[in-house]
């Protein structure tokens, strides 16, 4: 009886402390403070959730008095479910502002309706935003190639592979701003359905610990689970789990930085051991939204500069504590307080569709390009102009949209294509896809698998004869006989000028790793045959002079390497090694007769360590100009090429089929044979088995490491006819 007669007495006292809230009309969805005010009408839009203490529903009524007597005007709450209703309340006016808006409802509400914000609550240190950063180990590779001062070592581009650490599913500084701004500049690429939250769960899982096959599992933990939270995923990088942690710029420094060091975490490393990469962006406080074609501008200015206000009045800074959580709101604007955060989330997948169903129309952030164009070189004795305008056709057949050939007079006219927005996408090969990547920030989408089990690398290898002195000391198991300095004054078998596994990577490898000085202009690539010759047969005055033959001349291509070597003339001959190697596919038959006649029986020839890892040829984008939905449907579209395959008079069910047949779901498609998938990828994208998504640092890092040390290479790349790269934008207009 006491504690009901208290409650009563308590709930007198509270309306009439707040006459508005318990005196005058009520709608549904609406608390008036019509009975004390009457000036102008102002409906603010607040969140009423369904567990929310019955306490807690009261809170929002304060700040309605607040405004009230401050404003003198009629404030009423509107009451709504979610801030995406908040958001509609705003949009079709039932609204003037909305209180207390997440970052992902008001980008949402921003970018899809065209909302505003007015101002926004204060973190603890004042800011309005805290930043996101990744955060690695001192001393780890990522670690030394951000503090290295060099712009090659990329150490965004070296997180793929490792084993990441989250604060947990879809939140901001522990997963969306990260993968947000990873997927945005192209160092992810999302595979599957861009409407689907799910799909950044496995793009996660694959571009971390699974896209190298190795490493812990991704952490994404549940709530309260083991490595959740901010303090959960440090921990996750502390332990030695993982080798990435997704959290704020002032993580480390609050759990790990007390100047009691009882305090700490008992998991805390030297607060040293930590090191920020640059930040993603700036995560969003809660805002004050509204509708600048609603809400009249003098208007706006008097209720931003009341709720700025209230932090310097007692009540309303016991206001802003109770109803908001926070000591104050700042002024500030849509663009300033959303403008980084809203650049990262457009780039996750699902996003419009996780922040509510009210916003109906909110799948309009995700639309495609209406043109896509695709650079594409046609060489001089090509004859596959069908053929391209066979997958122009299929393309904007798969995509609803029109595709475009932007035809281009070399490789690396598909750089300046891509870099001034002239073309969305380009195939490439390896050499101009290193510069393109590098020096231009393009980004690989897909690549071409180079054999029928999925491989997208051939590796480069040195050959020399069994019981030479250099197959000798690879094979001795002594580490001071290393083979590789043994090649001096030997004779080199080349496949030819600048070729990858024949040239490019062995020299690389060789120059990196000092066991060849350069010669010459290190800004020519002649440079690079004036090497050749001293290092090799020329640095002891003897033997034959190494062959770096023209194409079609005698040891010429891989073939010719390997004939070099086997019939005496060179001393060890670079090729490709490993499964696919070149002594296998020429002298490797069972049917000896179908082996070239200069082969020597398969044991004699010695392969030894791989130089690394030579590309096959890429589709590339610029990621600063072509958006993550349309490159997303773009590469959906291209891995369902590879499920095809051109059939003619084919028995199946009783009758013959001719057409394009889908070895998925078994259908034969009545479309020309140009525009089959198996047909484009078999004579348009360099005769590949089929395309598969990529990343620029899985394929080519390896190739880069060794390219970027050939003497002249970049500016070789930069200046031939054969690629003709230059830095006016004007010199590559057709």
């Amino acid at each position: 009886m006491t504690l009901r007669l208290k409650s009563m007495l308590m709930m007198m006292l509270i309306c009439s402390a707040a006459l508005a809230g318990c005196l005058g009309s009520e709608d549904e969805g609406e608390k008036s403070t019509s009975g004390v005010c009457s000036g102008d009408e102002l409906i603010v839009a607040y969140e009423i959730k369904e567990d929310m203490p019955a306490d807690d529903i009261q809170n929002p009524q304060q700040i309605a008095n607040y405004l009230c007597e401050e404003l003198g005007m009629n404030v009423k709450i509107y009451e709504v479910g979610s801030s995406g209703l908040a958001m509609e309340a705003l949009r079709f006016g039932n609204a003037d502002i909305a209180l207390n808006i997440d970052g992902g409802p008001a980008w949402v509400g921003w970018n899809a309706y065209g909302l505003d914000v007015m101002a926004a609550d204060t973190k603890s240190d004042g800011r309005a935003y805290y930043e996101a950063h990744a955060w690695v180990k001192a001393g780890s590779e990522v670690a030394i190639a951000h503090l290295d001062g060099d712009d090659s070592t990329d150490p965004f581009s070296l997180l793929a592979g490792k084993t990441s650490c989250h604060t947990g599913w879809l939140k901001s500084a522990g997963m969306l701003m990260p993968m947000g701004y990873l997927i945005g500049n192209g160092y992810v690429t999302v595979e599957g359905d861009m409407s689907d939250t799910e799909t950044l769960r496995v793009t996660i899982n694959d571009y971390f610990d699974g896209s190298t096959g190795a490493g812990n599992a991704a952490s994404i933990p549940e709530s309260g689970a083991l490595y959740s939270g901010y303090n959960g995923a440090l921990e996750c990088l502390s332990s030695g789990y993982g080798d990435v942690a997704f959290v704020k710029d002032s993580t480390p420094n609050s759990y790990c930085a007390n100047e009691d060091a009882a305090l700490n975490e008992a998991w805390c490393l030297d607060i040293t051991e930590y090191v920020a990469l640059p930040k993603f962006g700036s995560s969003p406080s809660h805002s004050v939204m509204f509708n600048d074609a609603v809400l009249d501008d003098d208007k706006e200015e008097m209720i931003r500069d009341a709720l700025v206000d209230m932090k310097k009045d007692v009540g309303g800074l016991e206001i802003l504590n109770n109803v908001l959580g926070t000591d104050a709101m700042i002024s500030t604007d849509t663009e300033t307080h959303l403008g980084t955060y809203g650049a990262a989330l457009m780039n996750i997948p699902g996003i419009s569709s996780k922040y509510g169903n009210a916003f109906t129309d909110g799948s309009a952030t995700g639309s495609i390009k209406s043109t896509i164009n695709i650079a594409y070189y046609l060489a001089e004795d090509s004859t596959v102009d069908a053929n391209a305008q066979g997958m122009a056709d299929r393309l904007a057949s798969d995509l609803g949209v029109d595709v475009n050939l932007y035809d281009v007079s070399s490789e690396g006219m598909i750089i300046q294509a891509l870099r001034f927005g002239n073309a969305d996408i380009g195939f490439m090969e390896g050499g101009p896809a290193w510069i393109g990547w590098k020096q231009y920030g393009l980004s690989v989408l897909a690549v071409e698998t180079t054999t029928s089990t999925g491989d997208t690398h051939y590796n480069a290898s040195a050959w020399v004869l069994k019981g030479s002195d250099i197959a000798d000391a690879h094979l001795d198991g002594d580490d001071s006989t290393d083979p590789f300095a043994m090649l001096e004054g030997k004779t080199s078998c080349h496949t030819g000028w600048l070729k990858s596994a024949g040239m490019l990577m062995p020299m690389g490898y060789l120059i990196k790793n000092g066991y060849v000085n350069p010669v010459g202009d290190a800004s020519d690539i002649n440079s690079l045959r004036t090497t050749i010759d001293t290092h090799f047969d020329g640095s002891q005055g003897n033997g034959n002079a190494a062959s770096i033959p023209d194409s079609g001349a005698l040891y010429s291509g891989y073939g010719g390497a390997i004939e070099c070597l086997s019939s005496g003339y060179g001393d060890v001959a670079f090729a490709k090694g490993d499964d696919y190697s070149t002594p296998q596919k020429y002298c490797g038959d069972e049917n000896s007769s179908n082996n070239e006649e200069w082969c020597l029986e398969m044991d004699q020839y010695v392969q030894l360590s791989s130089f690394g890892q030579s590309p096959s040829h890429p589709v590339m984008y610029n990621p600063e100009l072509l958006d993550v939905h349309t490159r997303n449907a773009i590469l959906n579209a291209m891995l369902s090429w590879s499920d095809e395959m051109w059939i003619e008079d084919y028995p199946m069910g009783g009758q013959n089929y001719t057409g394009c047949y889908n070895v998925i779901t078994h259908q034969v498609a009545d479309i020309p044979m140009n525009q089959c998938g198996g047909e484009i990828i078999s004579t348009v994208t360099s005769k590949g088995f089929k395309l598969v998504a990529g990343n620029s640092q899985n394929h080519l890092a390896s190739y880069s490491d060794l390219l970027g040390s050939i003497p002249g290479l970049s500016e070789y790349y930069h200046s031939s006819d054969k690629y003709g790269i230059t830095d006016a934008e004007d010199s590559e207009q057709s």
